[in-house]
């Protein structure tokens, strides 16, 4: 049983049951709702994790990791092919994700934060070198690439402008999207959760 204490072992315990892979459908359409979301509202966020987040807080790291992967591999088929190269980053927001909240932080609202924030450090540390070499460093976002022509402007680093870009995004995108998904997993029926063996062990913490 999955616990705030639990070893390194069991962080990467999943039950493997038809509701855990019926996740990944679930995960990856909320991701594409996020996205168009963002889009349709002309957001300057991405929003297009939040199923792979909520994937992650339910069934653990891996489900979240194959989520976000499986995630990728359609939106690049069918979309954008430009998603395969952030393949890594969405398989790191899901593994992420599922850590923090096998080792308790979906407790409270303030502990998801400290999860977004964690979050976001790692998808900004994966993302700005494939930013670096498919855009020149700038990210696509115009809070982060305005910053971005601001910092190279004045000197600063390549490197150091584009991880500050993808950064000044991702802080904010990757925090609403913890909280996004913690609310979402907040509000499951515990009955549901308890199929999971994240469930099980965060029943007590969450009702």
């Amino acid at each position: 049983m999955a616990t705030g204490t639990q070893s390194g072992a069991s962080i990467w315990t999943t039950r493997w049951t038809t509701l855990t892979l019926v996740l990944f459908p679930v995960g990856i359409a909320i991701n594409f709702v996020g996205k168009y979301v963002a889009q349709a509202l002309k957001l300057p966020l991405w929003l297009d994790s939040i199923g792979t987040v909520l994937a992650a807080f339910i069934a653990g790291p891996l489900v979240g990791a194959l989520t976000g992967a499986i995630n990728n591999i359609i939106y690049g088929l069918t979309v954008d092919p430009v998603s395969f190269w952030y393949f890594i980053t969405s398989v790191g927001i899901g593994l992420v994700a599922g850590v923090m909240a096998r080792l308790g932080f979906i407790r409270s609202t303030a502990r998801a934060i400290i999860a977004g924030v964690v979050v976001a450090l790692v998808a900004t540390v994966v993302s700005f070198p494939i930013n670096i070499y498919l855009w020149g460093g700038q990210t696509g976002n115009v809070w982060g690439d305005a910053l971005f022509t601001a910092l190279t402007l004045r000197g600063v680093p390549l490197w150091l402008a584009s991880f500050l870009d993808e950064l000044v995004v991702d802080l904010l995108d990757k925090v609403l999207t913890v909280l996004i998904a913690f609310g979402l997993f907040k509000a499951l029926p515990r009955r549901l959760l308890s199929q999971f063996e994240l469930g099980e062990g965060e029943l007590r913490r969450t009702a």
